[in-house]
């Protein structure tokens, strides 16, 4: 062991940027509903202690490399939005797009359940048949993911997006007549080499009525002080591995 190991320079200016972005994050205000995009979560008592805003376990409260990580996500959708620009997709992200548009979404059970949606796609150009208005959904993966998502679909390797989709759909329709009609268009993006994918999901009913009743019974479970079920019995599951309140819920009764 080197007990004279000194913070390379590098290390120190690091070190004082995820400072800067924890402390940062740590005076943001939680917020107080049920994430749309969040219910397709494998676990409904992990969705419970997000909503009720629980502390997280010792550790697990996000890194500054884990904020990076967001941050670089919102700057690629951003580009995303002026790439399908340039190839004439007429997109909207705020309404009127106007800088100073409110963010497309929508709210239910009293302001209980919300989410804000990436876009919506107005019109797409010449030849794609594009059906329209259409809901557009962008994330981006490592490689790894990228590569799953293209073989397999985002319904197949990435459920939790695949629900959000129907979500959005489904309580956008009110605001945006025929979105819920016509499939969304979803854009993925490979961190790792700017490659991009886009596939249309039309629309699961089914997916989006089994959402929805979840939320609703995570709200109800929520206020009759009742913890939901865990989603294994099985502390080594690997959902509860990457979990942020692991110790919590396992501490408290089946």
């Amino acid at each position: 062991m080197d007990f004279n190991h000194k913070p390379s320079f590098a290390d120190r200016v690091t070190e004082a940027v995820d400072d800067a972005l924890t402390a940062d994050q740590a005076t943001r205000t939680p917020r107080d509903y049920l994430g749309g995009s969040r219910l397709g979560h494998a676990c409904e008592r992990a969705l419970q202690f997000e909503f009720m805003a629980t502390p997280k376990d010792d550790g697990k409260e996000f890194s500054g490399q884990s904020l990076r990580i967001f941050a670089i996500g919102h700057v690629l959708e951003d580009l995303a939005v002026a790439w399908l620009r340039q190839a004439g997709f007429d997109l909207y992200t705020r309404k009127g797009n106007r800088p100073d548009g409110g963010q497309f979404g929508f709210s239910v059970a009293g302001g209980r359940i919300r989410g804000h949606v990436d876009g919506i796609v107005a019109a797409g150009p010449e030849g794609f048949g594009l059906a329209v208005p259409a809901l557009w959904e962008c994330k981006t993966m490592n490689a790894k993911n990228w590569r799953s998502c293209v073989k397999d679909g985002v319904t197949k390797s990435k459920p939790v997006y695949a629900a959000q989709i129907a979500v959005y759909q489904a309580y956008m329709e009110a605001q945006v007549p025929g979105i819920s009609a016509n499939p969304a268009l979803f854009t993925a993006i490979n961190k790792d080499t700017a490659e991009l994918h886009h596939e249309l999901v039309p629309f699961d009913a089914d997916l989006a009525q089994r959402m929805s009743d979840r939320g609703v019974r995570i709200l109800q479970a929520t206020d009759a002080g009742e913890l939901l079920p865990r989603v294994t019995v099985n502390q080594d599951f690997f959902e509860c591995r990457f979990c942020s309140w692991a110790d919590r819920c396992w501490g408290a009764p089946a």
